[in-house]
């Protein structure tokens, strides 16, 4: 834990909700009662769930203790894909309030649905995460994560708002003016991908100003993976607290887990509304807490888009609470399929596949090549002209309007570079689409 001279570190055991300080028996009796509700909703309201549970033979009532829940068939990202847009919800659309979405991985995105009391109970969670996190009632909160479709922003508003904050909505991009508001205004707490505080220091710096002199004293940060290195220099630079908080959409977005100020060992899972599991990729045979596997989630009281056992395709392991009762999930090691995070954004190479195949002049031979400009992660793609149809001024257009398709269908700006016929390297063997050039932890 790095000693920062004018950190906040709140008295122990100050949390939000009785339940983060309940026995681990208070807790089991309270996911049980809640997880027979899920899975009974999800089975009663969502088809496309219930026939996969009847083709592995499972019903609701095969349900009686929670290692009961290995039984019953997963989620994956595949099941929204198949079901789009709404095919997954368990309510009628007049009681559905807020739909956010996020990248799938075809041009279709992943669609999720929210009631009321669900909206309620993600602002709920969220300002237990920054209550857990150390912000108070009376502080500013400058939320420059993206407002939209993408649950970052709301989700990250809507719980600021529940503790009480004082709200600063500048959502992402135009640095220079999020230096001027983070002077002008002085909040004590920013919500922000860790790459992207790394460019808002960078601009202090440029602007002539002492990054270890700004009013922050606490950064929320989340939406791409990033290492106790990168934790240390925002610390370092900018002088205030670097909390990780994990989410995803499918789940409820953000606000699923969220390390604690007093250890900051360790993201703890609200587990009374969210239980996790650790399965081997492979297999999908749970493992024990503390082994590396893949990262499962059955929501326990959503009601729009319940999840029972949805995958992540996070790399992760389960390890005992310590600021909390409840469980901890480690650092993310890596995802067991090839989806990449671009600025927060999630990019899988057959998005970029599907676009290039639209365009009769491009060939299916192309290679994406991720790297980091200055503290950003960027995306170069390279792709060949089809036989015959090569000359510059082509191979031109045709460039820019793959990178004007992945701007509008998958939301980021790319590098890209079309070439010849042949240039792109052949594998003997499964095809190698992705370079990863960024630095290792």
């Amino acid at each position: 834990m790095t000693a920062i001279a004018n950190r906040r570190i709140p008295p122990p055991r100050d949390i939000l909700d009785p339940i983060e300080m309940a026995s681990r028996d208070e807790i089991a009796a309270l996911q049980l009662r809640r997880m027979k509700w899920s899975i009974e909703h999800t089975y009663a309201h969502v088809e496309h769930y219930r026939a996969k549970c009847k083709a592995a033979g499972v019903h609701p009532d095969d349900f009686r203790d929670l290692a009961d829940l290995a039984k019953f068939p997963f989620t994956t990202k595949d099941d929204l894909r198949q079901t789009y847009p709404f095919g997954m919800f368990a309510v009628p659309m007049d009681q559905v309030v807020r739909v956010h979405a996020s990248s799938g991985t075809t041009g279709k995105p992943t669609v999720v649905g929210y009631t009321q009391h669900d909206i309620d109970t993600w602002a709920q969670l969220m300002a237990r995460s920054l209550r857990a996190a150390g912000g108070r009632p009376s502080d500013k909160v400058h939320i420059a994560y993206g407002y939209g479709l993408f649950t970052g922003g709301l989700g990250a508003h809507y719980g600021a708002e529940k503790l009480g904050c004082t709200v600063i909505p500048m959502s992402g991009g135009f640095t220079e003016r999020q230096v001027r508001l983070i002077e002008d205004f002085k909040p004590e707490i920013i919500m922000v991908t860790p790459s992207y505080m790394l460019a808002i220091a960078d601009e202090m710096e440029r602007q002539g100003l002492d990054t270890r002199d700004c009013p922050l004293k606490i950064g929320v940060f989340g939406a791409e993976p990033w290492t106790e290195s990168m934790r240390a220099e925002i610390e370092q630079r900018l002088g205030l607290d670097a909390i990780d908080i994990y989410g995803l959409s499918e789940v409820i977005g953000p606000g699923v887990a969220c390390e604690c100020i007093e250890t900051k060992d360790g993201l703890h899972l609200w587990e009374d509304h969210f239980y996790p599991e650790i399965v081997d990729p492979e297999t999908g045979r749970v493992l024990p807490d503390g082994e590396l596997g893949e990262l499962v989630f059955t929501s326990l009281t959503k009601e729009a888009l319940p999840v029972v056992r949805y995958r992540t395709r996070d790399l992760t392991r389960l390890l005992p609470g310590t600021a909390r009762s409840f469980r901890r999930m480690g650092k993310i090691t890596g995802r067991s399929d090839d989806m990449l995070i671009i600025r927060g954004v999630n990019v899988f190479p057959t998005q970029i596949e599907e676009l290039i195949l639209k365009d009769p002049r491009l060939a299916p031979h192309y290679q994406l090549e991720v790297s980091r400009d200055g503290h950003l992660d960027s995306l170069a793609v390279t792709v060949e002209m089809r036989p015959g149809a090569w000359d510059a001024a082509a191979a031109a257009a045709a460039g820019r309007d793959l990178q004007h398709h992945i701007k509008s269908y998958i939301g980021i700006t790319t590098r890209v570079t079309v070439t010849p016929p042949e240039a792109v390297e052949r594998s003997q063997g499964k095809a190698k689409r992705v370079v990863d050039k960024r630095l290792k932890p």
